[in-house]
């Protein structure tokens, strides 16, 4: 079924224009209440109902702007079955709106489900423009923005984490075009996270680290991995939401940055044994031979 979805006008809407029917995605701010638009505020205020990730915290944004529109919750545990709900309230001309936490909805936030639903009911969906914490961060890295891939959250386990950096790498390398890699960290993890990045990309590796974005503390760290890294060790705590940033540019750090396996086969080939060649190259990385160990055996298959 082709469906076609329009601008309601070309020129901006009374006050008083009714909301046509329909699913809106609709971006709320990443910290800064200020960084709303007027067409969210009319969407929101418009909207017959509107679906939160958490109705308490979307409540303080709606009460902070008089919006008085009935909510509803839609997150990632009950997604599958409002999305089912909201979609037969859209069928009957529903006008609904979707909001996150923070940012836009569907970007490692929930709302895909119910986009999916709702063009395949043949149901218009407009997204809302608005605020969104990876295209902020890269503007103002200082990283090219002329080709990025945003990949969400690292994974929390080591040995997932070092895998998706290593295909982040692979893939980098063999671009046509270099592309800003970018991840969401947390701050409990992004101590684990930068010492995955430094044995993958290099310690001398450009990178960036945004945190607190649009808030009161927001900060920009910018240097190689190693110095980012002397930056929060630093610190008494590390806080806020991050998002981690890495150079498209990997040719200057060919030999930094091959994978532990890489290098361990390399000094094999040279002709040490694979003991003496493990050994070296972890002391060369700063690993422990345990880990250096573990590394090996989950890599050693990999080209």
């Amino acid at each position: 079924m082709l469906v076609e979805t329009k601008a309601l006008s070309d020129d901006l809407p009374a006050a008083n224009t009714r909301l046509a029917p329909g699913l809106y995605l609709v971006a709320t701010p990443i910290g800064n209440l200020e960084d709303i638009s007027l067409r969210a505020l009319r969407v929101m205020r418009s909207a017959d109902r509107i679906a939160c990730e958490d109705t308490r915290q979307t409540g303080k944004l709606l009460t902070h702007y008089g919006i008085t529109t009935p909510t509803v919750s839609y997150h990632l545990h009950n997604e599958r079955g409002r999305a089912e709900e909201l979609v037969a309230q859209l069928r009957e001309g529903a006008r609904i709106a979707v909001v996150s936490d923070a940012g836009t909805p569907g970007i490692a936030d929930p709302g895909e489900a119910i986009v999916r639903a709702a063009v395949e009911a043949g149901i218009p969906v407009f997204a809302i423009p608005g605020a969104n914490a990876v295209l902020t961060a890269l503007a103002a890295s200082g990283l090219s923005a002329e080709r990025f891939a945003f990949r969400g959250f690292l994974p929390s386990k080591a040995g997932e984490r070092r895998s998706a950096l290593e295909q982040a790498l692979a893939e980098t390398r063999t671009a046509a075009i270099s592309a800003t890699q970018i991840f969401y960290e947390t701050p409990h993890r992004i101590t684990e996270a930068l010492a995955d990045v430094a044995a993958v990309f290099g310690p001398a590796h450009p990178i960036v680290l945004a945190r607190e974005l649009t808030k009161l503390h927001e900060e920009f760290l910018r240097g190689t991995v190693a110095e980012v890294q002397a930056i929060l060790a630093a610190r008494d705590t590390v806080r806020g939401e991050m998002v981690l940033l890495l150079s498209g540019d990997v040719a200057a750090e060919a030999a930094a940055t091959q994978t532990l396996a890489t290098a361990v086969r390399a000094r094999m080939a040279a002709g040490d044994d694979e003991k003496d060649a493990l050994k070296h190259v972890a002391r060369e990385r700063g690993m422990g031979k345990s880990e250096a160990y573990r590394e090996w055996q989950r890599t050693r298959g990999k080209a």
